[in-house]
């Protein structure tokens, strides 16, 4: 991968109050005393590694230049990097259209649009809702939006059920005008005729010699979530039978989210395996000359091995059900993908993430590895800029920014991969407070949830608070706390308070503070 992250320095291990989540099938671990709440720490070899960079930075000498140095390098460069997650959502699809990007992800009950001309704009932009359905066979669980572009027309297809799961199916949405927002009006269901009333999701279109074919993932006679390919005579009606084509994935339950890119005179099919709850889901690829007939089976080959998969040491776990865009400029290539902040079994905290990816002499796709959550990284080639910058919970910050704290508060660096810059403030202490002070027209605040965390009240400009609850079932970090209203641009302060309180599952009242995301647009 030519993106490189600069990890920054990283201080001597310190306990703290974060219990270690559970394992599928085990209960959690007990709470222990607030004087006693060990924190997983990194292993001796990772730690010598981060030390390793730490020394390779001149000039780097403590936390004081530690700051310094990132503040001065990542403000000279803000304008044009951003920083993961794009969307708190699951699912994505995404395409740049006419001057902005455009972004889908699963909501449950409706389908909703994302809009921004920056890459760097989009987890502050605000959703458009493009489809609601009254039907209930299909108004339930929609999942997997996916939106192209046709002739002056844009088709929107996704997946939705009555309530149950089994009865999922595929359906497809005909703009009334050339706009990705739509309005969109109901098409038609797409169902291959040996499937006619068989589960499926994720429909993707292959587009080949002219033709459009319908892939998706639902019952063969591999998987009752396996690769489905089927042809259709125009972008809303499925023509013939579809054929299974026998995918391989490291694991025997689940292929899904199949997608496409056409490199090096072959057509290149990723997908999604394994269960989209495990840590394992990771992305596995096939490929064929694109002379070939996508609807024979045996033109296939397989390419052994996952492309994309688990990151333990950068945080990321089961990256997948991914989708690919092109830099504005069309110069660059891009991987959107959700992933997880924890190796827990849980559907819960896959968050939406982008990366360039590359491409191998032999005109294969190269992923790289997937980064972690809070690198910043170059925005795509042509990309206008966001001014966007970040503030950590050190008081080091990539632009006008900073954060002070009242009360009793504890450092550490106990969260490791879970924090953006390996380390985070923690309270319990009722009053204790954070106040960020920033220079723009948006906030995002993004920390750990946890087991044993409590209630926090966040105001802007010392005005009302907002009660917001900071405890999760597991432990995942980066999460999104807290978005701010849109504000007239110029200065202004967050603060952060410790309630001492928290719901009946909490175990404690502790509340996180890790990295503010500032929106300058």
């Amino acid at each position: 991968m030519a993106l490189l992250t600069v990890l920054p320095a990283v201080p001597t291990l310190t306990p703290r109050h974060y219990i270690d989540v559970k394992a599928p099938g085990k209960d959690p671990h007990v709470l222990p005393s607030p004087a006693h709440r060990p924190r997983a720490r990194l292993g001796p070899l990772l730690a010598a590694l981060l030390g390793l960079v730490v020394g390779l930075l001149p000039g780097v000498t403590g936390p004081a230049a530690a700051a310094a140095a990132a503040g001065s390098r990542a403000h000279t460069a803000a304008a044009g990097s951003f920083r993961n997650p794009l969307n708190s959502g699951p699912d994505p699809f995404m395409t740049h259209w006419k001057g902005d990007y455009y972004l889908t992800t699963t909501q449950g009950g409706s389908i909703r649009m994302w809009r921004s001309p920056s890459l760097g704009t989009l987890a502050a932009a605000d959703p458009v809702t493009v489809w609601t359905d009254t039907d209930p066979s299909r108004n339930r669980n929609i999942w997997a939006p996916e939106f192209y572009r046709f002739g002056d027309r844009w088709y929107l297809y996704y997946t939705a059920d009555d309530g149950i799961d089994d009865h999922h199916r595929l359906y497809v949405l005909e703009s009334e005008r050339d706009d990705p927002t739509g309005p969109y009006h109901f098409k038609a269901k797409l169902a291959p005729p040996n499937h006619a009333d068989d589960f499926a999701i994720d429909a993707g279109i292959l587009q080949l010699g002219g033709r459009l074919y319908l892939a998706y993932s639902g019952i063969n006679q591999y998987q009752h979530n396996g690769i489905n390919i089927a042809p259709m005579s125009n972008p809303y009606t499925v023509s013939g039978d579809a054929v299974a084509i026998d995918a391989a994935g490291g694991c025997p339950e689940v292929r899904e989210g199949p997608e496409f890119l056409y490199r090096g005179g072959r057509v290149w099919m990723t997908y999604s395996t394994c269960d989209t709850g495990k840590p394992d889901y990771q992305v596995w690829m096939m490929s064929m000359p694109l002379d070939a007939d996508p609807l024979v089976p045996g033109n296939w080959r397989q390419h052994q091995g996952p492309v994309f998969s688990r990151a333990d040491d950068r945080g990321v776990f089961g990256p997948g059900h991914h989708a690919f865009f092109t830099s504005p400029d069309g110069t660059e290539d891009w991987i959107v993908y959700h992933a997880k902040t924890t190796s827990a079994y849980t559907y819960t905290n896959r968050t939406t993430r982008a990366q360039r990816f590359t491409w191998r002499a032999d005109g294969s796709p190269d992923f790289g590895r997937p980064l972690a959550m809070g690198a910043t990284q170059d925005l795509p080639s042509g990309d206008p800029g966001s001014g966007n910058y970040w503030i950590n919970d050190d008081g080091r910050s990539s632009g006008p920014g900073r954060v002070t704290y009242t009360g009793a508060w504890n450092f550490g660096t106990g969260c490791a991969a879970q924090c953006f810059w390996s380390d985070d403030h923690w309270s319990d202490r009722a009053g204790a407070t954070a106040t960020f002070s920033f220079t723009g027209t948006r906030i995002v605040l993004l920390s750990v949830k946890d087991t044993g965390n409590g209630y926090a009240g966040i105001s802007i400009d010392g005005g009302p608070e907002q009660r917001v609850d900071f405890h999760h079932s597991i432990r995942v970090g980066e999460a999104v706390q807290y978005v701010s209203p849109r504000l007239a641009n110029g200065g202004h302060t967050l603060r952060i308070r410790v309630t001492g309180e928290h719901n009946s599952q909490s175990g404690a009242s502790f509340v996180s503070v890790d990295r503010a995301e500032v929106y300058t647009n």
